[in-house]
């Protein structure tokens, strides 16, 4: 039996692509994850190890949580941290070595370690944020990011700009006296767009003699510091931030947020905030980064050349519209990731030509019956994750506000260590015939597989 025939983006067997047909690897990884989701009765994405993501079977589990969310914010009865684990960003001192090297990594003189990405981007604007100050970020930022500034900003009466990415101009007109930092993202999610590496550090380089204090701070988790072509400390960068939970880890076992820079004051400041108020890495994740850093290097790489493959074939297809990729040449920075980045990240979004959030939610659910293709939230871990945009990450966003920022009816796919042959054929499969399954037919498979694999729905 061939995967071939799956991979024909004008047509496709009605069957799903045949798992027995994919590639040993391929069916090795995934055999041995259900296997360890049978032994743990959890839903874990590794073969062997608790996950800090779980394999959610389609949309509807999260659509619960975020229901169930907003049912505890309204009653006021209880906390929502009650909820089941969806994604478990909710620590003490972390590892000498660890911090060296990642001093040695980012060409830094000093470095902190937390226990997520988020209370990296917290902790930065906290220490950075001032009464009546001022801050710029680009609109495409994680949404958590600019939901959690604007909430300290309000706090301490600043204000802030949202400029657009790629605009130069709009950046340079931002920036007031009091401005205190600009914040900007290597590639951002789920666009994919590249922040300018020669011309954003000019800026905000220049707009010293006005704003003295002004700081850069970019978050890199996507491009990942094996993604630029030079450390961004040397690229005129102030500080740098990242999720340790996603390519650093590469295995969506451990929780992390890394922090580096050559502002000794701002560091203390921010080792300062961390030691009063906790979130500080423990040990043990710090060990697992350290005996890890050398393989996650290895598969950032395989993921980065899977992805670029898979958008191809996503670009070349009848029946997407648009793909959001930094391997593509379509890429609206193309001149800038050329000049500055050396991976494209793992990371991929796309579009269908069948427009509208259920189709694209509904493309995702169906996604996930190929089995090789995950539902759940995050990326950068060995298995490929699909989930619907508008349900995980902007479930209680106004469509206009999604139009406005055009993240609006993407599907979001983060590439794992599978053959990209076998996840195209999957793609290709869902494409023609997943979205025709009915409700009650992705109903009937997220049970059959739930009691398959001896979990509870």
């Amino acid at each position: 039996m061939s995967i071939e025939k799956w991979l024909n983006p004008q047509e496709c067997p009605s069957e799903r692509p045949a798992f027995e047909a994919m590639s040993a690897s391929t069916q090795d990884l995934h055999k041995a994850i259900d296997a360890n989701i049978r032994k743990s009765g959890m839903p874990y994405l590794h073969p062997t190890d608790k996950t800090v993501q779980l394999d959610l079977l389609g949309s509807a589990p999260v659509i619960d949580w975020q229901e169930n969310k907003v049912a505890f914010l309204f009653e006021g009865e209880a906390c929502w941290s009650q909820l089941p684990q969806l994604y478990a960003r909710y620590g003490t001192q972390a590892g000498q070595e660890l911090l060296r090297r990642i001093r040695e990594i980012e060409g830094s003189s000093a470095a902190l370690a937390c226990d997520s990405g988020m209370q990296a981007c917290a902790v930065v604007f906290d220490v950075l944020l001032e009464p009546n100050s001022h801050a710029v970020i680009f609109r495409q930022v994680y949404n958590k990011t600019a939901k959690y500034l604007d909430w300290a900003a309000e706090r301490c009466g600043s204000t802030i700009t949202v400029v657009d990415d790629g605009d130069h101009e709009g950046l340079i007109a931002a920036i007031q006296p009091n401005t205190r930092f600009v914040f900007a993202e290597t590639y951002t999610n789920p666009l994919l767009r590249a922040l300018d590496l020669v011309r954003v550090p000019q800026i905000v380089r220049e707009a010293r003699t006005s704003a003295k204090r002004i700081k850069l701070v970019v978050d890199s988790t996507i491009a990942t510091c094996w993604g630029v072509s030079k450390p961004l400390l040397s690229h005129g960068v102030d500080v740098v931030l990242f999720s340790g939970t996603k390519a650093f880890g590469g295995q969506d076992r451990d929780m992390g947020g890394f922090i580096a820079t050559n502002d000794n004051d701002l560091a203390n400041a921010a080792m300062d905030l961390l030691a009063m108020r906790g979130g500080i890495l423990d040990w043990r994740r710090a060990d697992a980064f350290l005996q890890g850093l050398d393989q996650a290097s290895e598969a950032h790489l395989q993921r980065c050349n899977s992805a670029s493959e898979i958008a191809t074939f996503l670009e070349s297809h009848p029946l997407v519209e648009s793909v959001f990729h930094p391997s593509l040449r379509s890429h609206p920075d193309a001149d800038a990731i050329s000049q500055s980045y050396s991976r494209p990240g793992s990371l991929l979004s796309f579009r269908l030509v069948e427009r509208g959030e259920p189709f694209a939610r509904r493309l995702s659910d169906a996604l996930a019956t190929c089995l090789v293709v995950r539902y759940a939230l995050s990326f950068d871990g060995l298995t490929t994750k699909v989930n619907h945009h508008k349900s995980v990450s902007e479930y209680f966003t106004p469509r206009a506000a999604m139009q406005r920022n055009q993240i609006e009816e993407l599907v979001r796919l983060g590439v794992g260590i599978e053959a990209p042959a076998d996840i195209c054929a999957a793609l290709n499969w869902a494409l023609h015939h997943g979205v025709k399954m009915s409700d009650e037919e992705l109903t009937t498979w997220r049970k059959q597989r739930a009691s398959e694999l001896g979990l509870q729905v």
